[in-house]
C-alpha cells in the first residue's frame, strides 16, 4: 500500500536523487515520505481492529479519521506536484502511479459509500481481466495528471435501491463519500501497465505495484481468482527475469514474493492443489526465496 516499506525506500532514494535538479518535487517527495511512515503504523492498528466480517468497532473511528485525513493530504501532494513533474523519471513516474493507485484503495477500505464489506463479487463494478491492458485505457505518457477533483468521486450503480441508500460515513467531513472502487481500479490498471512497459520483471517496484493489486483484487474487487493468478504470474515473471539486481532489490524482491506466494494460496482450502501444476512456479519448496515468515507490509494481506 502507500504505506509499503519498498515504496517508502523509493521515496527516500528518488527525493534525494532529484534535490539537486528539482528542489521542489525533491521536498514534497520528502513530504510524502513522512505521511507514509505516519500511515503505515495507523494502518497496522486498523488492521488489527478489523472485524472477520471486514468491518470495524466504533472505538476505531478516530484512527479511520486520522487514516483518510493522512492519505487525502498525501493525494494532494501527489496530483498537484509529483505527476506533472515526473514525465522524465523512469521509476518515479511508476511510483507516483502507484501511489495514486494505493491512496484510492485506502479510500475503498476506510471511506467507500456503499461499504466495500456490503459489495459482493456479483455487484462489483469493473470487474475485466487482471491483465490491466483494456483496450479503452491509456497511460498518459509523460505530463502526469495535476486536478482539483480529488473530491469527485465517480458515479455507480452499485448500491441499494432508492430509499435504501447508505448513511455516510464517520469521515465525510474529510472527504466527500462515494463509490472510491471503480477509479482506484482503473489507477491500478495504469499502474501496472506503466510497471510493465518502463520496469523488468524482477524490480522491486513493478513488484510492489502488482503485490497491492493483487491484495485490492481480493478484498476489493472480491475476485479471489484474478487476484490469486496475478500472484502466480508475478512470481513466474521474477523467475524467468534475467536482468541483475542489487542486494537490497534482491531482498526487496524476496520479501514480495514471499507474500505473492501466500496470496497465490489465499482463500483455498489447505488440501488444494491447484497450485501444483507444472507450469506454476515453485513457492516453498528447496529454493525459495530469503524471507520466509516476514511479516507483509500493510494491506498487503
Amino acid at each position: 500500500m502507500a504505506s509499503s516499506e519498498v515504496d517508502q525506500k523509493f521515496l527516500g532514494r528518488l527525493a534525494k536523487a532529484v534535490e539537486r535538479d528539482n528542489p521542489l518535487l525533491s521536498s514534497v517527495l520528502f513530504k510524502i515520505l513522512g505521511l507514509s511512515i505516519n500511515l503505515s503504523g495507523q494502518l497496522i492498528k486498523a488492521r488489527k481492529q478489523r472485524r472477520p466480517d471486514g468491518t470495524y468497532p466504533p472505538e476505531a473511528t478516530d484512527l479511520i479519521c486520522h487514516i483518510i485525513w493522512l492519505s487525502r493530504e498525501g493525494l494532494v501532494l501527489l496530483q498537484q506536484y509529483v505527476l506533472p513533474m515526473v514525465g522524465n523519471y523512469v521509476e518515479l513516474k511508476v511510483l507516483a502511479y502507484k501511489l495514486r493507485a494505493s491512496f484510492y484503495h485506502i479510500f475503498v477500505l476506510f471511506h467507500n459509500t456503499p461499504p466495500i464489506s456490503s459489495i459482493t463479487a456479483a455487484n462489483t463494478p469493473d470487474t475485466q481481466s487482471v491483465s490491466g491492458h483494456p483496450s479503452s485505457s491509456r497511460v498518459d505518457k509523460g505530463k502526469g495528471i495535476a486536478r482539483d477533483d480529488l473530491y469527485d468521486a465517480s458515479k455507480s450503480s452499485v448500491g441499494p435501491p432508492p430509499g435504501f441508500e447508505h448513511p455516510p460515513p464517520p469521515t465525510a467531513f474529510l472527504l466527500k463519500p462515494g463509490n472510491y472502487l471503480p477509479e482506484a481500479h482503473q489507477y491500478f490498471r495504469e499502474a501496472v501497465q506503466l510497471a510493465e512497459e518502463l520496469l523488468w520483471g524482477s524490480h522491486s517496484l513493478r513488484l510492489s505495484v502488482k503485490t497491492e493489486y493483487a491484495a485490492f483484487l481480493y478484498e476489493c474487487v472480491r475476485d479471489p481468482e484474478a487476484s490469486r493468478k496475478l500472484a502466480r504470474d508475478t512470481i513466474a515473471e521474477v523467475y524467468e527475469a534475467t536482468e541483475g539486481i542489487d542486494n537490497d532489490m534482491f531482498n526487496d524482491a524476496c520479501e514480495l514474493v514471499t507474500v505473492l506466494g501466500k496470496m497465490m494460496k489465499r482463500g483455498l482450502g489447505s488440501s488444494n492443489n491447484t497450485l501444483k501444476g507444472k507450469n506454476s512456479p515453485a513457492v516453498g519448496v528447496q529454493g525459495t526465496p530469503p524471507g520466509v515468515g516476514r511479516e507483509p507490509p500493510p494491506g498487503m494481506i
